[in-house]
């Protein structure tokens, strides 16, 4: 590209200068020639004069002082009654008339009838022409000269920029999606690097929500996968008893329905197509199903896991959600808590509040700022289950919070039931 802009400019202005020089040079001869000309007239006119005034007072001519003044000149002077011509001058070689190429003639007659010719070597008014020419020449090739050198600037300023957005497409081919901010103060080279820019930031999201896609899937079907694994040591334990592995075989079921629950609401968030479609939802028909699936690990742990407070509360929100945020909360309280862990539902004017909470040390007090965020653990946890809670709590208009720290308390608010009352059974 750059070659063919040089080619191109170097063709341009030669073109142009020579439109331009050569009619300017055809006026230079012509001008110089005629300027010449008209000179060498004058002189036979200031000629002619002297002689009269000579032959009127001196009463002859002085054709010393002649040969003298015009010492580049052939003149010849013919007195009015035609006889007695005087050839004077300081050049006597005057090979030619005025039809000579070589010289230049000019003759006046005078008020008393005295002709007056003069010639001239015309190598003086070449010698003029020609340094006219080359004067025009200079300037021509420095104009040459000029175009080419911004056409080489010119040249490296367009093609930069294309060999800058070649390699910044080259980086995104290859994976590197950091926006390379480069401007080149060029409207349209400028244009392409936005919208290169802007297309590192969306593959950059894409490939971001593919990698939260596969931690979280990862996170969320470990615990339910945690739980089958526990029925299906139970039916293994208690194959002796037909009641009992029909018990952990319909509770197995059960946790293997909730995986594809899970499965289909990671891939529905992962395609990002729309915030899920809350509903009506009796709480403690979740809780009861969720203290079934914890229970025993809790129980082999020598743990106990409690539900409290009010019960027949309703919320807006998705039944599986809820079962994921609520595994989050109890898995984090089973594996860096200690004690007791206890679920505590409670009713608070529009919304309901579902507390979890255990009897161990607490946050650290550095850690609590920083706590829903990914990958921050205060032990060998992933550090995705909290952050991941809270995002799904968002996503329905619900929120996690930690509301203490020692011990260590989260609560997960959402938002009451249809028409803002939350209990639909009777009192407490």
């Amino acid at each position: 590209m750059r070659r063919r802009m040089l080619f191109s400019t170097l063709v341009v202005a030669i073109i142009a200068v020579m439109l331009l020089g050569l009619p300017l040079g055809a006026l230079t001869y012509q001008s110089v020639y005629d300027e010449n000309v008209a000179q060498l007239q004058r002189e036979a006119e200031v000629i002619g004069a002297e002689v009269d005034a000579q032959l009127e007072h001196e009463g002859g001519i002085d054709a010393e002082h002649f040969r003298t003044v015009y010492p580049q000149r052939h003149i010849v002077i013919t007195p009015p009654a035609g006889e007695g011509s005087v050839t004077t001058g300081g050049w006597n070689d005057r090979s030619g008339e005025a039809d000579n190429g070589g010289t230049l003639k000019a003759e006046a007659t005078t008020a008393d009838g005295t002709l007056v010719q003069v010639w001239r070597d015309t190598s003086g008014v070449r010698e003029s022409i020609i340094s006219a020419w080359v004067g025009i020449a200079s300037l021509s090739l420095l104009a040459i000269g000029v175009a080419v050198g911004l056409a080489m600037i010119q040249a490296r300023r367009l093609t930069l920029p294309l060999v800058d957005l070649a390699a910044t497409a080259e980086r995104l081919g290859s994976g590197v999606t950091t926006p390379w901010g480069h401007r080149y103060g060029i409207p349209e080279a400028d244009r392409v690097a936005e919208v290169l820019d802007r297309s590192a930031e969306r593959i950059a999201g894409l490939i971001a929500t593919e990698r939260h896609f596969a931690t979280d899937a990862s996170h969320q079907l470990r615990t339910p996968l945690t739980a089958l694994t526990m029925r299906l040591e139970e039916i293994i334990a208690e194959a002796h008893s037909p009641d009992v592995v029909r018990e952990e075989g319909e509770a197995a079921l059960a946790q293997t329905e909730r995986l594809v629950e899970i499965v289909e609401s990671l891939l529905g968030r992962a395609r990002k197509t729309q915030n899920p479609e809350v509903e009506p939802v009796q709480i403690d028909d979740v809780l009861e199903q969720f203290m079934g699936e914890w229970a025993p690990m809790f129980s082999q742990e020598g743990r106990e896991l409690r539900l409290v407070g009010e019960s027949g509360l309703t919320a807006m929100t998705v039944p599986t959600d809820l079962s994921q945020i609520l595994a989050t909360l109890v898995e984090n309280a089973f594996k860096h808590g200690a004690g007791t862990v206890t679920v505590r539902r409670v009713e608070s004017g529009q919304s309901v509040r579902i507390e979890v909470s255990d009897e161990g040390d607490g946050v650290p007090e550095e850690l609590s700022p920083r706590i829903f965020e990914r990958e921050v653990s205060g032990g060998n946890g992933t550090g995705l289950g909290l952050a991941l809670a809270r995002h799904i709590a968002e996503s329905e208009g619900a929120r996690v919070e930690l509301i203490m720290a020692k011990p260590t308390t989260f609560a997960l608010f959402l938002p009451a039931g249809a028409g803002g009352l939350s209990r639909v059974t009777g009192p407490v």
